[in-house]
């Protein structure tokens, strides 16, 4: 998968593996469709930070989730 360009299909791949790692407990409260195109770069950002650690706090963790809420769409 080509993640440099932006597109609705990596928008879905990055979120799930985003709540793949995250281990996130409710499902619901993350979906691919909360999110477009237009916040593409910030979604990276998040998404490249998640693959490259392998365990995160509780504090990381709430913040993540924050940053995700503050990419949805209105």
């Amino acid at each position: 998968m080509n993640l440099s360009v932006a597109s609705i299909e990596n928008v879905e791949f990055m979120i799930e593996k985003i709540k793949e790692k995250l281990k996130v407990l409710n499902f619901g409260a993350i979906k691919p469709s909360h999110f477009d195109e237009n916040m593409y770069e910030e979604l990276k950002e998040i998404y490249d930070l998640v693959m490259k650690k392998d365990s995160f706090s509780p504090n990381e963790m709430q913040a993540l989730a924050e940053e995700l809420g503050n990419l949805r769409k209105q």
